[in-house]
């Protein structure tokens, strides 16, 4: 979530609706051979004495200065929650991509350690309610429209935390690495991944029944902004259409004055008014549409729960990237789901009963267990021909033993300590509303039953990648919203390249 409030138009040349599709259609999905990769890690920042304590503040906006000042590879930003997120820039390859982001946690990691704070993987905050950290008209605004539908919107905002994988669009021709099999690829196969890498089963220290709470946020929220397009026709008409007919979020304003927060206009309905939007109004619209597979040029996939450990993020970037890049094992994907896809059925991802099976079942569920299991096979055979280590291949090998083998994801974890997880120990543990910094309790580090890190990498830290080489400094950006417990939601529900990552407004 990093547009700057610079991004306010001052003044507008409108676009028609014409232009618009002609737009979205050029800029949406640039086609060639997949040569580059990225990453996005979101991290929830705790106190590492006691990570149940919130972290006030003036902690967090004295830590983010000091992490402002690092010379890192990666777009550092901050979330509405004051979650820290970190963008890789376009990799060539996935250990350049693993080598890059692993040397920015390290640095991010030493500076947030001298002020005795860490970070923690989740896919949302087990703990506390949604609370917002930045304060900006642009905020104000988001949370005032999502507020609309339900307090699923704020909870995604500030209480969530995702592995979002960068992927090219693919070859405008057909076959494995064709951009319409990837497109389409994506959403089958997500359900997979988010099953996979479920762990957010918690909320206020209890149990969701969601093994993917934050995927749950999704399902539920509007349609129009999370739900993809229809797969059944050519992906860029179908998301042309989508960006039209999908709502506008808010009218920016000049610095400083409320943002206009319309009731059920279209961005078509907008193009047609009197006033009609300009090209940067539909930039800014694009950043505010969260389907689970987004395209901005290239593939972002959103689908995958934050994961535990220190370098729990590298298992869901190589095998998202072996499953896509890797020819052979692209193919096997794609059979392995193509069964899957009458499961779905019409309804759009992430509302579909395939999707809330995922988030909800985790792979308990027969199908996705059994397709997991063909599919990290697949991508565990494509690593050594993308070049990846001996130390990513065994992570793969580990993750899978654990968890995909034995019909298990790291939201199990979580529940299997469970009785830990007390409500009255938090009470205990937060301490009085307008306590100073974290408490100078007797007992050990860790008092007050911190979330314990599980998965590869959790007890043991790995040299994964190449060491890199003297990054750039890249200039952070502020973001922003809030949210109460995910709705329980019924299983019935009804050739150019370019650089990953360009900077919006999401979560």
């Amino acid at each position: 979530m990093s547009d700057s409030e610079s991004d306010c138009a001052e003044s507008r040349s409108a676009v028609t609706e014409a232009e618009v599709e002609a737009l979205v259609r050029g800029i949406c999905f640039k086609t060639g051979p997949p040569r580059f990769l990225g990453v996005e890690v979101e991290w929830f920042i705790r106190e590492l004495r006691f990570p149940r304590l919130p972290v006030r503040p003036e902690r967090l906006e004295a830590a983010y200065a000091a992490l402002r000042a690092l010379p890192l590879a990666s777009a550092l930003t901050v979330e509405p929650g004051g979650q820290l997120e970190l963008s890789s820039p376009a990799a060539a390859s996935l250990m350049e991509c693993i080598g890059s982001v692993s040397a920015d946690l390290d640095a991010v990691r030493a500076v947030l350690r001298e002020a005795g704070l860490g970070l923690t993987g989740i896919g949302q905050d087990p703990w506390h309610p949604p609370t917002r950290f930045l304060h900006e008209p642009r905020y104000d605004a988001m949370e005032r429209y999502l507020d609309r539908t339900g307090p699923e919107g704020r909870a995604m905002m500030c209480s969530s935390a995702s592995v979002q994988v960068c992927l090219d669009a693919g070859y405008e021709e057909p076959g494995p690495l064709g951009h319409g099999r990837r497109w389409w690829l994506a959403h089958q196969l997500g359900p997979v991944l988010v099953a996979a890498f479920a762990h957010s089963p918690l909320a206020r220290g209890r149990p969701t029944g969601w093994r993917s709470s934050r995927q749950s946020l999704w399902t539920a929220m509007e349609p129009g902004r999370s739900s993809a397009p229809p797969l059944d026709g050519d992906p860029r008409k179908a998301w042309a259409r989508h960006v039209l007919d999908a709502p506008v979020m808010c009218v920016r304003a000049s610095s400083g004055d409320a943002w206009d927060v319309p009731d059920g206009l279209s961005f078509r309905a907008w193009t047609r008014s009197g006033a009609p939007p300009g090209r940067e109004d539909l930039d800014y619209h694009l950043t505010t549409l969260f389907p689970p597979v987004r395209p901005r040029g290239h593939l972002e996939l959103r689908m995958i729960d934050a994961q535990p450990g220190d370098d729990g993020w590298i298992v869901p970037l190589a095998v998202t990237a072996a499953l896509f890049d890797d020819a052979e094992a692209a193919e096997t994907a794609y059979r392995t789901v193509k069964p899957l896809a009458e499961r779905a059925g019409s309804l759009a991802a992430p509302r579909n009963p395939l999707w809330i099976a995922a988030a909800r079942s985790g792979l308990a569920d027969t199908e996705l267990r059994e397709a997991a299991v063909t599919c990290f096979a697949a991508a565990a055979e494509a690593l050594p021909r993308l070049g990846a280590t001996d130390e990513v291949q065994e992570a793969v090998a580990q993750f899978t033993d654990r968890y995909v083998a034995r019909g298990r994801c790291p939201a199990d974890d979580l529940l299997d300590t469970e009785g830990l997880i007390d409500a009255a120990d938090m009470r205990d543990v937060e301490g009085p509303p307008d306590a100073g910094g974290p408490p100078d309790a007797g007992g050990p580090p860790d008092a007050g039953g911190p979330l314990a890190a599980t998965g590869p990498g959790a007890n043991e830290r790995k040299a994964i990648g190449p060491d890199a080489t003297e990054p750039e400094v890249i200039e952070p950006a502020a973001t922003g919203p809030e949210v109460t417990d995910p709705a329980a939601i019924a299983p019935d529900t009804p050739g150019t390249h370019h650089p990953l990552h360009g900077k919006d407004i999401r979560t």
